[in-house]
């Protein structure tokens, strides 16, 4: 009988191990991410995109998340309320705002003028949803900071998440977007015409957390993100350190 609950005990933990991580994050990460899991020895990982409202939603109405990865602070603050997450959210990354044209278009300059000129009489400036979507809460900081809001309000075609936010412009559906610089090395169809200072919005960050729910190598994969192998897939997808 022993033999038989060893038997079964160490199945159990072969089947358990094999089990994916599932983490749950921000479409801007989706490179990054991608590349992590790639090179993580632990086990599998399964990964589901959206923007950070729509994922925070998500888990919070119980989607199976071992991990969850947001873009903005706030939206990791409302997940937190709703107790659902096991440990304290960790920053491990940071970006930038830019905005983009199809590649080959020349270097904008964030003056109305250049704006309502490059946006044509139809065009409309494409970015993520400006109520739940990081980049676009960001992004409308941004612009009101600026000094160009006013010029664009009517003008703003939002998408879910950042990254079809992107695509309206590859695509040709939109003349300029505003999106992560990180998001721009992802698609050969768009360039970076304009940075936009990070001094004109909140800082960009992306909090991570275990939880409640998690399986037992959650905190492993975590960890891993945080190492100098996880942070170094990072840069090389653009990303950038922390902001201190």
């Amino acid at each position: 009988m022993r033999w038989v609950l060893l038997f079964l005990s160490l199945l159990w933990a072969g089947t358990a191990s094999a089990e994916p991580v599932r983490v749950f994050a921000a479409a801007s990460l989706k490179t990054a991410l991608d590349a992590a899991a790639a090179e993580w020895a632990g086990g599998t990982v399964s990964l589901s995109y959206a923007g950070s409202g729509a994922v925070a939603r998500q888990v919070a109405a119980g989607a199976p998340a071992d991990i969850v990865v947001l873009a903005h602070a706030d939206w990791m603050k409302w997940l937190d309320a709703q107790g659902v997450l096991g440990t304290d959210p960790v920053i491990f990354a940071g970006n930038t705002l830019a905005v983009i044209g199809p590649v080959g278009d020349a270097e904008l300059a964030l003056t109305p003028q250049d704006i309502a000129a490059r946006l044509g009489r139809d065009g409309r400036l494409a970015m993520g949803d400006l109520r739940a979507v990081p980049a676009g809460i960001y992004g409308q900081e941004a612009l009101v900071a600026l000094g160009l809001w006013n010029g664009v309000a009517g003008r703003i075609a939002q998408a879910d998440n950042v990254r079809n936010a992107m695509a309206f412009v590859a695509r040709g559906e939109a003349p300029l977007g505003i999106v992560y610089a990180s998001d721009a090395l992802a698609d050969p169809r768009v360039a970076i015409v304009a940075d936009i200072p990070s001094d004109v919005h909140a800082p960009i960050v992306y909090p991570a957390a275990v939880t409640a729910s998690a399986g037992p190598m959650a905190q492993e994969f975590l960890s891993f993100l945080q190492s100098s192998v996880g942070q170094s897939v990072f840069r090389a997808a653009g990303l950038q350190e922390p902001p201190k």
